[in-house]
């Protein structure tokens, strides 16, 4: 199972919110000395996100991205994508995977494109808040299941997507194992986001078979050894 430790920026710092929400944040200093951390402790693959973008739909973090993209990490990165212009600018900056999420729902033609220009390196952002599909930061309801939206996403050519629990999301109160493993059953390659306390979390996930997870709180806290983790999923 693949490992994605999380960097979500805001104001230029690494910081993890609660509950999504961004008035509960906890600064996590330099993403750019976070990613080098990742890197030394074996990761292989970073997932940044731009809360700014994520919230006021305009991304700012392009020299940031160009930093932690030296650190040779295949980076994946989202938030505040509305445009191909911005996609395009997104791997510019260094991204390897750009993840898509309100604009999915909001313009499913620019997601068709997207698919379309860029293949398996669009990744669907599919956030969740009590089996209902959420956007703009997590801020508004779409008025649809996220299941409904992750077959609607297959349809369109996507063949990824992080799946994340609002609910728990930098919380530590363990994933929602079930209902990523029923995303999966839209036939997308399911990366679990929200709530990932500890390795047994992970085991559970690897042992129904879930594409990958990303590694938010409990890595910064310690409660996950990320080097550690990393050598146990790959055996």
């Amino acid at each position: 199972m693949k490992l994605f430790p999380a960097i979500d920026i805001l104001n230029g710092r690494a910081v993890r919110l609660l509950y999504g929400k961004k008035d509960a944040v906890t600064d996590y200093g330099d993403p750019v000395e976070r990613a080098k951390e990742w890197a030394d402790a074996g990761a292989e693959y970073l997932h940044v996100v731009d809360l700014g973008g994520a919230f006021e739909g305009k991304s700012s973090i392009d020299f940031l991205l160009e930093q932690i993209a030296k650190t040779g990490l295949c980076v994946q990165s989202g938030g505040g994508l509305r445009t191909m212009e911005e996609i395009d600018r997104r791997f510019s900056a260094g991204a390897s995977r750009v993840v898509l999420g309100t604009v999915c729902v909001t313009d499913p033609a620019l997601l068709r494109a997207a698919v379309a220009k860029y293949g398996s390196a669009i990744v669907a952002g599919i956030d969740a808040k009590d089996g209902e599909l959420v956007v703009r930061g997590w801020t508004e309801r779409a008025g649809k299941s996220a299941f409904e939206f992750g077959r609607e996403a297959y349809a369109l050519g996507v063949r990824d997507a992080v799946f994340t629990d609002v609910s728990k999301d930098g919380a530590l109160t363990g994933v929602n194992v079930a209902e990523t493993v029923r995303m999966a059953e839209t036939g997308l390659n399911v990366i679990a986001s929200g709530g990932i306390r500890d390795s047994d979390d992970l085991h559970r996930l690897r042992e129904r078979g879930v594409y990958g997870a990303i590694l938010g709180r409990s890595i910064y806290t310690g409660a996950i050894d990320l080097k550690k983790a990393i050598g146990e999923m790959q055996c």
